[in-house]
């Protein structure tokens, strides 16, 4: 058997590898650094040391023996029932996914109100279903809200997230009023 020659710095490289990272190749001493690491890694590689794989260089079965170690058998890994396993968990969320979504687009319903009990929300909410409704300006000095966003929020939380249908009626010389028309049982009982 032939000995080889390492440097101090070849060596520290080469048991760091193996001690530290499994035969990859990811750390220097201080000094060596930019084109000396670059230079360090060719030596290596051309005494059948080192090998690249792609970027990055791993420890080939001469630089274990170099340091007079045993290459590590590698583990036997059964991929194939853990990969399967990943793949199946992920399909099951999927669909967890997909019949819920599928299951609201078919309901004729809409989906479950998500206001909060206290809410400002909810407060014009319980305002728009009194039998004489309530007019923006009501709204604003209930909730502090200006004109612009009592409409807005008609328009966007009411009407497409929360699905109530909103009607509006103007008394000659009054003020429009706006009222939740009550589209299913469930609606006239809350």
């Amino acid at each position: 058997m032939t000995t080889l020659q390492l440097t101090p710095t070849q060596h520290a490289i080469l048991e760091h590898a193996i001690d530290h990272t499994k035969g990859v190749i990811d750390w220097f001493p201080n000094n060596v650094k930019g084109g000396a690491r670059q230079k360090v890694l060719e030596s290596l590689n051309k005494r059948g040391l080192v090998r690249s794989v792609g970027l990055t260089w791993l420890l080939a079965p001469a630089g274990y023996e170099a340091l007079g170690r045993v290459k590590p058998a590698p583990t036997v890994i059964d991929v194939k029932t853990e990969l399967e396993t990943n793949v199946s968990a992920c399909e099951v969320n999927w669909m967890k996914g997909f019949v819920s979504a599928a299951t609201r687009a078919q309901s004729a319903l809409p989906a479950k109100s998500r206001t909060r009990e206290h809410s400002k929300q909810a407060t014009v909410v319980a305002m728009l279903r009194r039998p004489q409704g309530a007019t923006v300006a009501q709204i604003c000095a209930c909730t502090g809200w200006q004109a612009h966003t009592v409409r807005g929020t008609f328009a966007g939380a009411f009407k497409k997230k929360l699905g109530l249908t909103i009607t509006s009626a103007k008394p000659q010389g009054g003020e429009r009023c706006y009222h939740i028309v009550a589209t299913s049982a469930d609606e006239l009982l809350a």
